[in-house]
């Protein structure tokens, strides 16, 4: 067993030997017996009737390893092992990538070649629901343990043992666990992935071991999330068919234009307010506060508890709310609540603007087309100038138009256009014969 002096690696250990029956275990980690609770592990263990081996051993050191197995009957692989190096993908480097791949990777594959030949029982590498369905600033840790979920396919076709399991959050702690913070907690709730006790955690490995599966997912998921949220399209099968659709076309449909429509009908006084109130609101969501009284709108979003992967979360969340496409940056550029919320308000009255003229447009096309078909009666078309002269009077209140500096027109007032001139340059401006 790999990584047997961390938390995961003592409870599986125990599990092995008080369900299994093991009675003989080779345990490594980085420091061997020296790590902390190495002793009261093996005597705990020993206790209970097995023989139990540490060794120091980094198990990405393919020259180490093989000296630690060397003339070691090994019937079985459990390994362990993980480092975690969260952050956005931004701040990734090729260092930073190789401590996160170095346990995952190498080890397994040095695991495998220096075991291919013992003629294992079982070759059971734990990996992560991340890479299956994303987590938000683990990239390398997602790739990483994607590599396991492969690499176990792969054994499997060449007719050895393999079962990767990617595992959800654990309710126990630990140091992959203790570094998570009540927002990280709050973010893997929203998800739908909810921390798994330790006894139902062993009872999942004991039923992954009787699967003939490569790849299995055992993970405490909240099914009721997935129903109010957007489902990760891996896990769609446990929601409704009728909730996923829903979910789907929510996620196609920008809700810009309506956001835009509700501040068009609100005093200008109010608007900036009411996209403050999603801020705040949003911004309390991401940090798992029950009210967004706690988001006070001159405080800088950096004292408010927030970092490079919440702020990327409550840009998505914003995004989703509004239809905009913000970007990664949006917290650095606009620091507070309320800055965030005037750039957010400028941002979705830019973007009503298109579908507004588009709107109008449509309008002006339907009148050009009822002006070529049924134009008829002299007295009819009287009053159809009349209004277009009265359209075009307010149009150029707001700005130039294209009839004020038509060259047809000689620079020719609107009120002192005949009825053919007006029509004229209609036909000039719609392409009407």
């Amino acid at each position: 067993m790999t990584g047997a002096s961390g938390a995961l690696g003592g409870l599986f250990a125990r599990h092995l030997v008080a369900e299994h029956g093991v009675r003989s275990l080779l345990l490594l980690s980085r420091r061997g017996a020296d790590a902390p609770g190495a002793v009261e592990l093996e005597a705990e263990l020993a206790a209970w009737g097995a023989e139990v081996r540490w060794a120091a051993c980094d198990a990405a050191d393919r020259d180490a390893l093989a000296e630690v197995l060397s003339g070691t009957p090994v019937t079985a692989v459990v390994h362990t092992a993980g480092v975690l190096d969260d952050g956005v993908i931004a701040t990734l480097t090729p260092e930073r990538m190789k401590e996160v791949f170095r346990p995952k990777v190498d080890a397994v594959l040095n695991l495998h070649e220096c075991t291919r030949e013992m003629g294992l029982t079982a070759f059971v590498v734990f990996s992560s629901v991340a890479g299956l369905v994303g987590s938000a600033g683990q990239a390398s840790y997602a790739a990483a343990n994607s590599f396991l979920d492969a690499f176990s396919a792969h054994r499997r076709r060449e007719g050895l043992p393999a079962t990767s399991l990617a595992w959800g959050v654990w309710e126990q702690p630990g140091a992959m666990t203790d570094g998570l913070a009540e927002t990280d907690r709050a973010r893997m709730a929203r998800s739908g992935v909810l921390p798994l006790p330790p006894e139902e955690g062993t009872r999942l490995f004991d039923a992954a071991l009787a699967s003939d599966e490569a790849l299995l997912a055992p993970a405490r998921i909240d099914t009721g999330v997935l129903r109010t949220g957007e489902a990760p399209p891996v896990l769609r099968a446990l929601v409704p068919a009728a909730v996923a659709r829903r979910t789907v076309q929510a996620g196609t449909a920008p809700s810009t234009s309506s956001l835009a429509q509700r501040l068009a009908g609100l005093p200008e006084a109010e608007r900036e307010k009411t996209v403050l109130d999603l801020v705040r609101a949003e911004a309390a969501v991401v940090l798992g506060h029950v009210s967004d009284r706690t988001v006070r709108p001159e405080h800088a979003f950096q004292d408010l508890g927030f970092d490079s992967l919440t702020a990327v979360e409550l840009r998505n969340r914003l995004n989703k709310a509004t239809g905009l496409r913000l970007p990664a940056t949006l917290l650095f550029d606009h620091p507070t609540p309320a800055l965030l919320a005037r750039h957010v308000l400028t941002e979705t009255a830019g973007a009503g603007e298109p579908a507004l003229v588009d709107s109008l447009l449509a309008d002006l096309d339907r009148v050009e087309r009822e002006l070529v078909t049924k134009l008829a009666a002299s007295e009819t078309r009287d009053r159809i100038v009349s209004k277009l002269r009265t359209v075009l009077a307010i149009a150029g209140e707001s700005g130039k138009t294209q009839v004020e500096e038509d060259p047809g027109t000689g620079g020719s007032d609107l009120e002192s256009a005949t009825d053919d001139e007006v029509f004229d340059l209609l036909g000039k401006e719609f392409g009407i014969s």
